[in-house]
C-alpha cells in the first residue's frame, strides 16, 4: 500500500489542475484579503488640502494621518485634488479654508469633505473622522460639560481583525475546492481512462486503492493548511491564539469530508467534465453562502436556516472557534454533529454508489 500511496502522491503533484485547485486558488485570495486587509492596510487614497495655518487645522491634519485609516496626498489647490477625483487616482479629499481656526468673527470655521458618489463607503469614514474631531474640539473650545458619554467594551480581550475572519474562511474554503474537485474529477478520470478497471484485475484490493487516494490527497491539504497560515501571519499579521496541532487536526477531518463528499460525485458522475460540473454546482454556492467571506448570521433569516446545515458552515464555525477564541472543537456539539453527520451520510453513500468497475 506504500508504494501505491507514493504512486497516487506522485500523480497528484504531477496534476496542474489539482495544483491550481490546491495552492495557487487560495493563495490568490489569501494575497488579495492581506493586501487589503492585513497589516498596514487603509481603506483608500484620499487628499488634503490645508490652507490654514492655525493650530487647530494642524492638529486635524496631524490626527488624520496618524490614525493610519487612509493613504493621504497633500494638494495646494482643490481644482488639483478634484481632478484627481475625476481621474480615479483619489477617493475623496477634504478642504481647510485658509481662516479655519482662526476665531475671527467672519472666519469660515467650516471644513469640506468632498467626494465621488463611486466612493462614497470611503467618503462616510472621512467625514465621520471629521465630524468626531470637530464635535471633541466644539466641546474643548466652548468648555461644555461633557453630560452624555459612550463607552464601548470588546466582549473578547483578543486583537481580531475582518484578515483573520476570512484568513479561516479561505483555509475551510481551499479544502473544500482541492478535495472536492481533486477527488470527483481524478475518479471520474481514472474511470474515463480504464483505470480503475484495470485495477480490479490486479492483487490490489479495493479499499487499498481508495486509502491510498486519500491519504495522498491527506498530504496535500496538511501542506495547503501550512502555506495558507504561514503566508497569513507572517506576510499579513494573521492572529492565531488556538493550538496549531488542533487547527490541522480539524481542517483534516473537513478534507476527509470533503473527499467523501468527491466520492459521491464521482459515484454519480459518468464523465470528467459531468464530475466538473457536479463539483462546481457544489463548491461555488457554499463559497459564497456558507461564510467563508463574512458572518452568515447577517443572511436573512429564511436563508440562514437552510446554509447554517451546508458542510462547510458548521466546519468553519469549528475552525474560527479555534484559531480565533482558541476554544475547544467541542465547545459547541452542534456544529460536530452537523459535520460528523455529513460524514457518515456521504461514506454510507460512497460505498453504497462507487464502484472501480462499472459492472
Amino acid at each position: 500500500m506504500l508504494k501505491l500511496f507514493i504512486a497516487n502522491l506522485k500523480m497528484t503533484t504531477r496534476n496542474r489542475q489539482a495544483l491550481f485547485w490546491s495552492f495557487m486558488f487560495p493563495l490568490m485570495f489569501t494575497f488579495i484579503f492581506g493586501m487589503f486587509f492585513g497589516k498596514n492596510s487603509m481603506v483608500g487614497t484620499i487628499g488634503i488640502v490645508n490652507n490654514s495655518g492655525s493650530e487647530i487645522a494642524a492638529n486635524y491634519e496631524k490626527i488624520l494621518k496618524e490614525a493610519n485609516i487612509f493613504k493621504i496626498v497633500e494638494f495646494n489647490e482643490i481644482d488639483e485634488a478634484k481632478k484627481e477625483i475625476s481621474k480615479n487616482s483619489l477617493s475623496a479629499f477634504v478642504y481647510i479654508p485658509d481662516s479655519f481656526g482662526t476665531m475671527l468673527t467672519q472666519a469660515d470655521n467650516t471644513l469640506v469633505v468632498y467626494y465621488d458618489q463611486g466612493n462614497a463607503q470611503i467618503g462616510s469614514v472621512l467625514e465621520n473622522f471629521s465630524d468626531k474631531f470637530l464635535s471633541q474640539s466644539n466641546m474643548a473650545i466652548s468648555k461644555a460639560q461633557e453630560v452624555f458619554k459612550l463607552r464601548t467594551e470588546k466582549t473578547s480581550s483578543k486583537d481580531l481583525t475582518y484578515f483573520d475572519f476570512v484568513l479561516a474562511g479561505i483555509l475551510g474554503l481551499a479544502l473544500m475546492n482541492s478535495s472536492i474537485h481533486g477527488i470527483a474529477v481524478g475518479m471520474s478520470k481514472y474511470r474515463e481512462d480504464k483505470i480503475l478497471k484495470r485495477i480490479t484485475t490486479t492483487p490490489i484490493k479495493s479499499w487499498q486503492f481508495v486509502g491510498a487516494e486519500v491519504l495522498s490527497r491527506l498530504v496535500l491539504n496538511f501542506l495547503q493548511i501550512a502555506l495558507i497560515l504561514v503566508i497569513g501571519v507572517y506576510a499579513f499579521d494573521a492572529h492565531i491564539y488556538g493550538n496549531i496541532a488542533i487547527i490541522f487536526a480539524v481542517s483534516l477531518v473537513g478534507a476527509l469530508l470533503f473527499q467523501l463528499i468527491g466520492f459521491v460525485i464521482a459515484s454519480f458522475s459518468k464523465t470528467t467534465s459531468a464530475a466538473e460540473g457536479m463539483a462546481t454546482a457544489i463548491t461555488i454556492p457554499m463559497m459564497f453562502l456558507a461564510g467563508v467571506f463574512f458572518p452568515i448570521d447577517s443572511l436573512p433569516s429564511w436563508l440562514y436556516s437552510v446554509v447554517q446545515y451546508l458542510p462547510l458552515a458548521p466546519l468553519l464555525r469549528i475552525i474560527r472557534g479555534v484559531t480565533l477564541e482558541g476554544t475547544s472543537p467541542f465547545s459547541d456539539l452542534n456544529y460536530v454533529l452537523i459535520v460528523f453527520a455529513w460524514i457518515a451520510a456521504s461514506l454510507a453513500i460512497s460505498i453504497y454508489r462507487f464502484r472501480l468497475s462499472e459492472e
